[in-house]
């Protein structure tokens, strides 16, 4: 394997090529988790990862619980099955509370204000209810909860990372909040150790070939506890070393061929993307500025096999869809094609005729 084979193994190992999966909960648990700060982006993201890019069956799944969203990792808002939540939770859950340790302090949320707000949330939810965040702030002002400067955040991060929430959709596409045990049973159960195998057997199997720093970035573990896990799974994985750093992936996996005319538009905040502590292999630096800006934003970026070429932005309409690709170097008429092709599954996933505003005036040099 050669570096600029890496990113073409990691479309397939990311269901990018050649998807294997119909189940939304099979492939989000092949995945081991989503990034999925961005709602409408995340189910993007699923879509074009299934066989059938269809975007009622993931509503389906997010409103059956088959598929949670919450915070777990490092932390942010990720996609996970319901049947790894509680694992995951607890094997992470310690060092998101130690993360936020310093700014909960700053905010003066102490220990006894997390029981407190614990207590109210089940008290509130419990019964089935699903209640959006203005609601649940009314209930956190009757209560003398302070919600204010940032508070409302680590005061439900805190019950999501402890397994007391999740997020759901079905209050007019609201976001709301329900009580996780009411929902998901809990049917696995593993030590630490064991979690640790598992998770790192997800990632390299399903975003490999990645480094174990990569692996440390994507969990929000530490590189001692990464190295751990990674060293569990060494038996099941294969591993090459490309210029002088090792990288691991599924046995199973052959490096494909270039696909030429083989493009793909993936959503902001893309696993493809962010879950790689080194993105070189799938983006130059140069193009990294301009597709992740420096506060952290994610764009959504055009990939020719398995390199980032472009970003693009939508504009939604009544009756269709408008895609604005801006590349990174002037394209030709081949690119173009490539498009109209890319944007099919769009159409399908968003029940939308889709028009490309192609502008060569836009290509960034």
């Amino acid at each position: 394997m050669k570096f600029d084979d890496i990113s073409r193994v990691r479309l397939v190992n990311q269901q990018l090529s050649d998807p294997k999966y119909s189940s939304v909960k099979d492939l989000v648990g092949w995945m081991g988790a989503l990034q999925a700060q961005d709602y409408d982006m995340a189910k993007l993201a699923i879509g074009l990862r299934l066989l059938n890019p269809c975007q009622t069956k993931i509503d389906a799944s997010i409103e059956q619980a088959e598929i949670i969203r919450t915070h777990v990792l490092r932390p942010t808002w990720h996609f996970v099955s319901s049947d790894d939540i509680y694992w995951m939770l607890k094997l992470s859950a310690p060092q998101i509370k130690s993360a936020a340790k310093s700014r909960d302090r700053d905010l003066g949320i102490t220990d006894s204000i997390f029981s407190k707000s614990n207590a109210l949330l089940e008290k509130i939810l419990s019964g089935g209810k699903q209640l959006t965040r203005p609601e649940i702030i009314e209930e956190f002002k009757k209560a003398d909860i302070d919600t204010g400067n940032g508070r409302l955040y680590h005061l439900f991060m805190r019950a999501e990372i402890e397994g007391i929430i999740f997020s759901r959709d079905s209050k007019g596409n609201r976001q709301t909040y329900s009580l996780l045990r009411e929902v998901v049973p809990e049917t696995k159960t593993y030590t630490r150790d064991e979690a640790l195998a598992n998770l790192a057997n997800r990632y390299f199997n399903s975003h490999g070939p990645a480094t174990v720093q990569d692996f440390a970035w994507w969990s929000g573990l530490s590189v001692t506890e990464s190295k751990k896990a990674l060293e569990m799974n060494l038996s099941d994985l294969n591993s090459e070393t490309i210029e002088n750093q090792a990288y691991w992936f599924s046995p199973i996996v052959t490096t494909p061929k270039k696909a030429r005319g083989k493009m793909v538009l993936l959503p902001a905040f893309d696993e493809f993307v962010i879950s790689y502590k080194d993105r070189k292999a799938s983006a130059s630096e140069d193009y990294q500025r301009h597709a992740i800006s420096s506060n952290g934003i994610f764009r959504p970026v055009i990939v020719v096999n398995g390199q980032v070429i472009g970003i693009w932005k939508r504009t939604m309409k009544k009756d269709k869809m408008l895609i604005h690709p801006i590349y990174f170097q002037s394209t030709d008429d081949g690119t173009k094609r490539m498009i109209l092709s890319a944007v099919k599954s769009f159409e399908v996933f968003f029940q939308k005729h889709v028009e490309i505003v192609q502008d060569k005036s836009e290509a960034i040099e």
